[in-house]
């Protein structure tokens, strides 16, 4: 709960600390005081966005600090360890935050004394600190937060989530098959054009080496006879004419040896003569085996001339050289693989139908538990009905069903009411006037508030538009709230003040000696300053000893 607000330099308060204690206490004061103010500045601590506007006039910032009880929190207390929030030593059960605002504008925020984001700061705080607004019933007019209120009151928030999700995957699954259902006809002619075209490129079975392989073949075979014209010539030239190159170089070494014995300056050049012998020799050899591997086949050159005549039409008429034709293969078989993915309208009909049985069973199941906490928060707010001067008035939460369901699941939701016995249920914007969706929403607030998590609750001015023996009954409520939540409640009307545990008066003045700046003041009241608030409420500002009387039997009678 809430133990410490310390607050500096916020619009007209120069400086206020102020100490909670448990139970219900009330905020009184004049219109004006700065009462809300108070609430303001909690809501800043806790992460709502603040300007230069919130900095008190000549100062340079505003300070918020707020100290909040956590011991009975073990799952904030676990989210603040994961995020290295946690405080230490003898501070463990207890969380410091800590909001500044420059007169700039600029802001910086703290939890137990570490650095944290705005949205940190509002994560923690709705762990804390639940407020309700002093316009917070009008917002039950609003479709959305009917529906949030009801799914709240039941619990299932998580289930809400993953309605939402299953519904999301379901029209995402839908809107690929309406997709393919609509390009089908394109796919399909797209894929009958890409298997005609594969299909003949893989009967021409063609590769890269073999083209290699074909143009070396019919470079060969189309110059065959100057090829074994030229190796003729060479071997009669080497070795087979009269004048052959290698009987006159053997011609030459054989002279040579006969001459070395007479000057062995010879050696050298005999030994070279010997190693072009050998190199001659050996080219003799080749090019007898080259004339003897010579294809003069005419039928095999015009096959190659055929196949090379085959590969050129087929890459004219796919507007490619040769050489990239196996790339072409490639990728039209690529193409028809994932067009195989893309117009597999059994396979999308499948997932759609799986993901439609997924959102509905969530759905369905979301159904059953909004009809269950339709019907208790129905009787537990007709109940309250009856206290607040709207005897024979009912409330009842209507489950609209919708043709296809949405995200939000598969009924629309309505809070009706009738006012009084015998009226029939109508919806709530169209039947409550001011004063009954006043009481209404509180009623609704105050048994919805029971079951958050946050163990302190504010109320701003809920309770406008209501009176008499009303206020009382409303008082009472938030009384008994009150022995089971921290609650603080700021209030004009004197019979929820004297059902307050405690009381603050909230005070607004001049300060002279400041040059006249305005401030404002929280007094905490004992019995006698509570006597002469509550008289001041009821009699405004002429208070008799009449009035104080009956503020003494109020207070008397609200501490019962």
């Amino acid at each position: 709960m809430l133990k410490f607000l310390s607050i500096r330099d916020f619009v007209i308060v120069d400086h206020m600390e102020l100490e909670f204690t448990s139970g219900f206490t009330v905020l009184t004061g004049e219109t004006g005081a700065g009462k809300s103010i108070l609430i303001d500045a909690l809501s800043l601590v806790l992460g709502e966005r603040g300007d230069a506007d919130v900095v008190r006039n000549g100062c340079e910032r505003a300070e918020i600090s707020a100290e909040f009880d956590i011991t009975g929190l073990p799952e904030l207390a676990t989210w603040l360890c994961e995020n290295g929030l946690e405080s230490d030593g003898a501070d463990a059960g207890v969380c410091l935050m800590r909001r500044l605002v420059d007169n700039r504008g600029r802001s910086r925020s703290f939890i137990n004394g570490c650095s944290a984001t705005l949205q940190q700061l509002r994560t923690v705080g709705e762990k804390l600190v639940d407020i309700q607004g002093q316009h917070a019933h009008q917002s039950l007019l609003r479709i959305d937060m009917q529906r949030d209120l009801l799914d709240g009151f039941s619990g299932n928030r998580e289930l809400v989530q993953r309605v939402a999700e299953a519904y999301r995957r379901w029209q995402n699954t839908r809107q690929r098959r309406l997709a393919w259902e609509q390009s089908s006809g394109a796919m399909m002619q797209e894929r009958e054009h890409l298997e005609w075209q594969a299909s003949e490129l893989s009967a021409l079975n063609f590769s890269l080496g073999e083209w290699e392989a074909l143009q070396a073949d019919h470079s060969r075979l189309s110059h065959a006879a100057s090829l074994l014209e030229a190796a003729q010539m060479g071997l009669e030239t080497l070795s087979e004419g009269e004048t052959a190159a290698l009987v006159q170089v053997n011609s030459v070494i054989s002279r040579l040896n006969h001459l070395l014995d007479c000057d062995t300056g010879l050696k050298p050049l005999l030994d070279l003569m010997e190693s072009a012998q050998i190199q001659l020799q050996e080219a003799v050899y080749e090019l007898t085996h080259y004339q003897q591997r010579l294809d003069l086949d005419p039928q095999h050159l015009h096959d190659v001339e055929e196949r090379l005549a085959a590969i050129h039409a087929a890459a004219r008429k796919y507007r490619v050289i040769p050489a990239e034709l196996p790339d072409l293969y490639r990728g039209i078989t690529q193409r028809l693989a994932e067009l195989g993915h893309k117009e597999d309208g059994d396979a999308l009909v499948k997932e759609e139908t799986a993901s439609l049985d997924e959102y509905l069973t969530f759905a369905q199941q979301l159904s059953l538990e909004r009809a269950k906490a339709a019907k208790a928060l129905a009787q537990q707010v007709t109940a309250a009905m009856q206290t607040l001067a709207m005897a024979g008035g009912e409330f009842s939460v209507a489950l609209v069903p919708l043709e296809h369901g949405n995200v939000n699941g598969m009924e629309h939701i309505e809070f009706q009411v009738s006012a009084h016995q015998g009226l029939p249920l109508r919806p709530l914007a169209k039947v409550a006037s001011g004063g009954e969706l006043s009481r209404i929403g509180l009623a609704i607030h105050v048994i919805t508030s029971k079951l958050g998590a946050a163990p302190t609750l504010i109320f701003d001015e809920v309770d406008a538009g209501i009176g008499g023996r009303v206020a009382e009954i409303v008082g009472d409520l938030l009384k008994k709230l009150g022995a089971e939540r921290q609650v603080l409640c700021i209030t004009h009307l004197a019979q929820v003040a004297s059902a307050g545990n405690h009381q603050w008066q909230i005070t607004k003045s001049a300060d002279p000696a400041n040059g006249g700046k305005v401030s404002s003041r929280i007094t905490v009241l004992d019995k006698k300053d509570r006597i002469e608030e509550i008289a001041r409420m009821l009699g405004g500002a002429k208070i008799t000893e009449t009035t104080r009387k009956h503020a003494a039997e109020m207070l008397m009678a609200g501490q019962r």
